[in-house]
């Protein structure tokens, strides 16, 4: 009996980490493949079809659109279950979607659980879910199968460790004190900042401010409340600045949740968002935005 195959294509690693982790913790015996863009799932494709395929929707090269349209031209890829993994969520992009043949859409930022139902579905519909459960029945994985899962594997080894606002910001704790300076800009005005965005995460939305911003990460504010961020959650960070209200939509994830204030029910925290998108058109969207004065400078101790 041949394996059920996945192929999970993103040009960020953290994405594709978090997809290939949800993936083998849910469904043991499955074949994963990975492609940084759609060009490179291209190649794959056409030397070994997959039974689904979880794409990003802006990538370089390629983009998720380019390549679903693409496979629905494909003989033995037509009726292939092709779910969008995107933070494109307006309605344009979802019925642009549907037209080029998608199956099912899954919303950037995601919940392992929302991961695991969409690829039931999809795998349910395509009559390969149960091959997949047979296949996986006879070889029980031991409680250890995962031991090796690490932050490393989680970020792909690559969330660069910066200096944060404060020292060793992101090692403390949401409860500890923060540092005088942080406590004097927060005790004049916790929302003074260069800019304003919502972040969405897999448990719902919040409105922050963007205290500083560079081409990897974002220091945010945010007021505490119901919804209380998570070190190593992922993300998606959306900024709409300028006279057109242009709107750009950074995926990423917690690299860091620090108190602005000296006790344990602080009112505001800050976060280090870092970005995970390597796609040229929101470098370029955030290149200007920080030449535009959004984002003063890089962080650097006492910013």
């Amino acid at each position: 009996m041949s394996k059920v195959s996945v192929l999970v294509v993103d040009d960020a690693t953290f994405i594709r980490d978090l997809v290939k982790k949800g993936l083998r913790d849910n469904f043991p015996g499955i074949q994963i493949e990975e492609a940084i863009n759609g060009r490179k799932a291209q190649q794959l494709l056409m030397r070994q079809p997959a039974d689904l395929i979880l794409c990003d929707w802006e990538m370089p090269e390629m983009s998720g659109l380019e390549l679903l349209s693409w496979c629905r031209e494909q003989d033995n890829l037509k009726t292939t279950p092709f779910i969008m993994v995107t933070s494109r969520g307006d309605k344009e992009n979802v019925v642009q979607a549907i037209q080029a043949g998608v199956s099912d859409y899954i919303g950037k930022p995601f919940s392992n659980d929302q991961l695991v139902t969409k690829v039931k579905k999809a795998l349910h519909r395509s009559g390969k879910l149960a091959q997949l459960t047979a296949a996986a029945a006879p070889k029980m994985l031991s409680s250890g199968a995962f031991a090796n899962d690490s932050l490393a594997a989680l970020t792909g080894g690559k969330a660069e460790v910066i200096k944060p606002s404060a020292p060793a910001a992101a090692a403390r704790p949401a409860h500890a004190p923060a540092p005088t300076s942080e406590k004097s800009a927060a005790a004049a005005n916790p929302g003074s900042g260069r800019g304003q965005g919502q972040l969405r995460l897999p448990g719902g939305a919040m409105a922050c401010v963007i205290k500083a911003l560079s081409l990897k990460e974002a220091l945010l504010v945010v007021k505490r409340g119901e919804l209380v961020p998570q070190v190593l959650e992922s993300a998606v960070l959306d900024l709409e600045q300028g006279e057109a209200s242009e709107t750009a939509r950074l995926n990423g994830y917690l690299h860091a949740v620090a108190a602005f204030e000296p006790k344990p029910d602080a009112e505001w925290l800050q976060l280090t968002f870092k970005f995970v998108d390597r796609d040229p058109q929101k470098l370029d969207y955030l290149s200007r935005l920080i030449a535009r004065g959004t984002a003063q400078k890089h962080f650097s101790p006492g910013a």
